[in-house]
């Protein structure tokens, strides 16, 4: 009897340190798959080839596409050392200032103080459409809101109101227009919510 009370302690004893050996293996294992896990991969050859690829990409479209490597030059925090695209930021944007409104003789291009140009890339802040000029025309005194916003960018159902004028320029948006006949500035005409857009 005594020596069965032994034998079964021994065995329970046994097959517990065989359990917990087990276990501690079974843990070991998960510890180790968890680890593989968290660690960040090794970057193979291939990964490096690829961003080498990327970068040859980058220069050549800087040397290919000149406004591009002007503005690499200009902005030198815009391109990182050799990891690709770091911020682009946007190339200058030109904007006229004043805005000058003008007829038909008036050259078109980007307007300052010193080179009083007829602006040509108007765009209005009501209905956000661009302005739209027909020169040597005027509009005629029964164009309303209506027909403006019925017909607007139509030029053919445009010109079915506007008078020829030699030296006029007629301008209109959705909401609003205008015909001049001389150089302008635009601050003068209250009623316009136009602005350049960029030149």
């Amino acid at each position: 009897m005594i020596w069965i009370g032994y034998w079964t302690r021994w065995r329970c004893d046994f097959v517990g340190a065989g359990r917990h050996r087990v276990l501690r293996g079974r843990r070991e294992r998960a510890m180790v798959r968890v680890r593989a896990r968290s660690s960040p991969p090794i970057p193979s050859d291939e990964t490096f080839k690829e961003e080498d690829n990327l970068n040859d990409l980058i220069k050549e479209i800087f040397h290919d596409n000149p406004t591009a490597s002007d503005l690499s030059k200009s902005s030198p925090s815009a391109v990182t050392n050799g990891a690709g695209l770091k911020n682009f930021s946007r190339a200058k944007v030109r904007k006229c200032s004043p805005v000058y409104l003008g007829g038909s003789s008036e050259s078109y291009g980007l307007g300052t103080n010193t080179s009083h140009r007829t602006c040509d890339q108007l765009r209005c802040t009501t209905c956000d459409f661009r302005v739209i000029t027909l020169d040597d025309y005027e509009w005629d005194k029964s164009c309303n809101y209506i027909f403006f916003r019925n017909n607007m960018p139509d030029l053919n159902k445009l010109k079915g109101k506007a008078v020829r004028k030699s030296g006029a320029r007629a301008y209109a948006c959705q909401c609003s227009w205008s015909s001049i006949q001389n150089l302008t500035d635009l601050r003068d005409e209250q009623h316009l919510r136009w602005v350049c857009g960029k030149h």
